[in-house]
């Protein structure tokens, strides 16, 4: 990205919900812990030349302590031999703020951009900040660039567009997308954004990467992650369906048209907390009889278990096995068993020992993916409200000054800005029909918030939105995925995009420390959805 091409800003999002715990382990450790030290090993190689370009850097990899990766980087700049002004931003860190409740590893609120913007005025070369939300990493520059104020709704919520779009990297360029076969994505570029003053951008990428930026690969990752029409954030209450996206050339798509509302008055609060302990094991059944060599062992663990039997245990058969199959591993299914307990020991060596014990004793080809262990600590994420107003967002200017930051105006209630939603489109003609997958006329990207799911659906032009949006209900979406049938799904349009988002709470349990389930991101989701066949008309087709 330094070398590619002009750049004023670059951006680098290192926290997700499992790293805030992953972090906070690290600081019980060591206190002077707590950032992302990999950050920190790429700028040995990078601060010099980003500084010699001009090219103010912005990130949160200062986790759980920002002013501790402001001083290492300033030690850094020293031992290079270069002059860096290093900010941070910190106020995000709650977890002495309150009693959370037992068990709570990390408390951190998810901060806005003012704090970044108030360093980069400040002269900033380097902002840190703590847990900000992952578009803040634009905002701030954005809003510290083009001098908008604090209730620019529509400008912000653009940039919070950009910044959602850019958050993940090549997610925007073809990484991670359905249609992949259509690009060259073996080694795609990273996205940038050429922002502008009314909030409206360009996502592009440098010249001579790899990877394509087309409508559809900026719709992939518009859905991704979020939900229904208002995306709220401390900045700004972004509207998803005001937002307009036009092919501007080869590898340029242009965002316009977005629509900001006021942001909530508290501020998103993601909790970590150990949840117990568990253990998994994967038993490979080969050849004939499946179903019944899985019933013998299942049999088997449970009368192990029977003494002291974990909280929490749950048993899989995926039947990947093939018959008459010309590989051993195309005629094996695996059989997992994964257990959960508060105690330890109710998942250590009573599980293993009992799989390892079973290894002359159970049914035939008995082996296991990998020796069973002793178990191993899981967490869960929760995300809680807190007032905007109680948290001490504070910007620590390169000079060592403290500016803080006062949360975003309050603004009366907004009715719709797009008035009343848009009407669907009317439905095909009936026609004949073909039984196919939902991805022959359909995109999708699936992902994870906290324990719930989200999976976007996006149609290939506008005749296959007309059918889409007219079949694919929360009813028929529980029939092609029956794991949702008995879980609260919500569906939104987003008209716009020919877009529908579903979120499906519950599906990944408590989050994907938990690893509640195979896919504990649900990142495959959507995929597996688009596998799934129904009638199509053939004029889609």
């Amino acid at each position: 990205m330094l070398t590619g091409g002009p750049l004023d800003v670059l951006t680098g999002d290192y926290l997700a919900e499992l790293t805030m715990l992953i972090l906070g382990r690290d600081r019980a450790k060591d206190p002077a812990r707590g950032y992302a030290t990999t950050f920190l090993r790429q700028l040995e190689d990078t601060l010099g030349l980003a500084l010699e370009r001009g090219v103010r850097l912005v990130t949160n990899a200062g986790g759980l302590n920002p002013a501790g990766l402001a001083e290492a980087i300033r030690e850094l700049a020293e031992r290079l031999g270069v002059g860096c002004r290093v900010a941070h931003v910190e106020g995000d860190d709650l977890l002495g703020a309150r009693d959370w409740g037992p068990g709570v590893v990390t408390a951190n609120a998810y901060l806005g951009g003012a704090g970044i913007a108030a360093c980069l005025r400040g002269g900033a070369d380097v902002v840190v900040t703590g847990r900000v939300t992952d578009a803040a990493l634009v905002t701030g520059p954005a809003a510290a660039h083009f001098g908008w104020a604090a209730d620019d709704w529509d400008a912000l919520a653009g940039a919070v567009v950009a910044g959602h779009i850019l958050e993940c990297g090549a997610q925007a360029t073809g990484g991670n997308y359905s249609f992949f076969a259509e690009h060259d994505v073996r080694r795609p570029g990273f996205p940038l954004a050429e922002l502008h003053h009314d909030g409206s951008s360009v996502i592009t990428k440098h010249p001579h990467t790899g990877g394509a930026v087309t409508v559809g690969t900026v719709t992939a990752q518009l859905l991704y992650e979020t939900a229904g029409a208002r995306y709220p954030g401390p900045d700004v209450t972004a509207r998803l369906d005001s937002v307009r996206l036009t092919q501007d050339g080869p590898d340029r798509v242009r965002v316009h048209g977005v629509r900001g509302e006021a942001p909530p008055r508290t501020l998103k609060t993601g909790l970590t907390r150990l949840g117990g302990h568990r253990n998994e094991v994967v038993f490979v059944l080969t050849g004939l009889d499946i179903e019944a060599k899985a019933a013998l062992v299942r049999d088997q663990m449970e009368g192990a278990m029977s003494k002291r039997r974990p909280a929490e245990v749950r048993w899989t058969l995926s039947r990947t096995d093939h018959p008459d199959a010309s590989v051993q591993e195309e005629a094996s299914a695996l059989l997992r068993l994964v257990v959960r307990d508060r105690d330890p020991a109710a998942v250590g060596r009573v599980i293993s020992g009992a799989a390892v014990e079973l290894a002359l004793a159970s049914y035939p080809g008995f082996h296991v993916t990998a020796p069973p262990g002793k178990g191993s600590p899981y967490g869960v994420f929760e995300a809680v409200g807190t007032p905007a107003d109680t948290v001490p967002h504070t910007a620590v200017l390169p000079d060592g000054s403290r500016q803080p930051i006062p949360p975003a105006p309050a603004a009366p209630a907004t009715p719709d800005a797009g008035g009343p939603p848009d009407e669907p489109p009317p439905p095909l003609p009936p026609g004949p029909t073909r039984r196919a997958p939902l991805g022959a006329v359909a995109g999708a990207r699936s992902g994870d918030k906290g324990g719930s799911a989200n999976i976007g659906v996006w149609a290939c032009g506008e005749d296959a939105w007309r059918w889409l949006v007219h079949t694919l209900t929360v009813d028929r979406l529980r029939e092609l995925l029956p794991e949702t049938a008995e879980l609260p799904v919500t569906r939104h349009q987003l008209p716009h995009l020919r877009a529908l988002n579903f979120t499906v709470d519950g599906l990944l349990g408590e989050g994907v420390a938990a690893q509640a389930r195979f896919d504990p991101q649900a990142k495959a989701v959507g995929e597996w959805l688009r596998s799934r066949h129904l009638d199509i008309p053939e004029v889609l087709l």
